[in-house]
C-alpha cells in the first residue's frame, strides 16, 4: 500500500470540505489525515491529504477529485519535492522528579514548552510525522496524558507549478 500526499486547490465555498471528505467516504476510500485552509486568495482553499492504496485505488482517487466541480488543480507531493510538516501537541505528566528530563527531551528535538502547570506540561512540536513519531517514542518512558495533531500540511519546491487564481 503507497501513501500519497494530494495538495488541492479548490474554490471556498461552503460545504467544500464536505464534499470532498464525502467521496472518500463513499467509495470506501482512506484518509489518514486532512488539512484545509484559505489561501492567499481568499477565494481559494488549499487543501492537503494524506491517503493510502495500491495503485489502481490511488488512481481512481485522483480520477474522482477530477470530476470535482469545485476543484481547480490537483498535484501529487513527493516527499523528495516537496516540504511537509504536521504540528502536534503533547500533554505530558511531570513533576519534580521527571520535569527536567522532559524538557531535555524537548529541548533535543526543537520543540516549544507552550504551558506548564504544576503536574504536567504540553510540549509543541513542527515536523515530518517521522520527526512526531521519533518524539513520542522518546517520551515512551513517561506518562503522556492527550495528543493532538493537525495532520499534514505541505507545498512543493521552487516556483515552476505555482498556480494563481
Amino acid at each position: 500500500m503507497n501513501q500519497i500526499v494530494i495538495s488541492l486547490l479548490m474554490d471556498n465555498v461552503p460545504g467544500v470540505l464536505s464534499r470532498i471528505a464525502g467521496l472518500f467516504s463513499r467509495r470506501a476510500y482512506n484518509i489518514e489525515s486532512i488539512t484545509a485552509g484559505v489561501t492567499k486568495n481568499p477565494k481559494i482553499t488549499r487543501m492537503t491529504i494524506v491517503t493510502r492504496g495500491d495503485e489502481g485505488i490511488l488512481v481512481q482517487i485522483i480520477a474522482q477529485l477530477q470530476k470535482q466541480v469545485d476543484v481547480r488543480h490537483i498535484k501529487i507531493l513527493d516527499p523528495e519535492g516537496s516540504v511537509l510538516r504536521e504540528l502536534m501537541l503533547v500533554k505530558v505528566l511531570a513533576d519534580d522528579t521527571n520535569r527536567r528530563d522532559i524538557i531535555s527531551i524537548a529541548d533535543i528535538f526543537r520543540a516549544k514548552i507552550v504551558d506548564v502547570e504544576r503536574d504536567c506540561l504540553i510540549i509543541e512540536l513542527t515536523g515530518t510525522q517521522a520527526k512526531l513519531e521519533a518524539f513520542l517514542e522518546m517520551l515512551s518512558n513517561y506518562q503522556i496524558a492527550e495528543i493532538a495533531r493537525t495532520g499534514i500540511a505541505g507545498l512543493s519546491r521552487g516556483t515552476d507549478d505555482i498556480k494563481y487564481y
